[in-house]
């Protein structure tokens, strides 16, 4: 695992002490190494929509790993809501389906946690596939804001203040994620890791 605020080793996945930040994401889990049959399964489940009943499979791994996972037990106390990596509004129409959202709403079911969709990507960044670690950075910049449609009743409100596990995919550098908890610690969140199936 990494610090997702240097890019370095980190032997739990949690940022470093000395690259924490007022704004900085805590730490991030992932599931499985990205590679071998696992990589296949994985870009079906993104690209094929007629094998989305993958999910199942992949939610499956993904919830026995994590179990397993003493760091990830404690920081689990605090029952985090889970908040999905979201598309931009013309990828989500051509593909028919969050990946992310339907990894976070089986993780829901299995930890019985929330899960809100209260953020939204506002621009269409390029795939983060190739590029260097700061072109990855650059590309997610502002890319997400607060989904104020989320909740007429308030909902989104008191989960802001509170603690959230962002779900992605795949872990690469972690720019993604890193920028999303930026956006949300902006308004009030406390504490946020990332949870992602697998590690590139």
């Amino acid at each position: 695992m990494i610090c997702l605020a240097c890019n370095k080793p980190s032997i739990d996945g949690l940022t470093h002490p000395l690259c924490r930040g007022k704004y900085t994401i805590d730490g991030a889990f992932s599931a499985i190494a990205y590679k071998g049959i696992v990589k296949k399964l994985i870009y079906n489940f993104k690209y094929k929509p007629h094998l989305a009943d993958l999910r199942n499979t992949l939610v499956d791994l993904f919830y026995e790993s994590l179990i397993q996972n003493e760091i990830f037990q404690k920081v689990f106390i605090n029952k985090p809501a889970l908040v999905p990596i979201p598309l931009f509004k013309t990828r989500l129409q051509k593909r028919g389906y969050n990946h992310a959202q339907l990894l976070a709403e089986g993780l829901s079911k299995k930890f019985n946690l929330r899960t809100a969709k209260i953020l939204q990507r506002i621009r269409e960044t390029k795939s983060q596939f190739g590029l260097r670690l700061k072109e990855r950075k650059e590309n997610v910049k502002d890319a997400f804001i607060l989904n104020t449609k989320y909740s007429p009743r308030g909902e989104a409100d008191t989960i802001l203040n509170t603690n959230v596990f962002l779900v992605d995919d795949i872990l690469t550098t972690g720019s993604t994620l890193f920028e999303a908890a930026k956006t949300l610690k902006k308004n009030g969140v406390k504490k946020i890791w990332g949870l992602t199936l697998a590690r590139d």
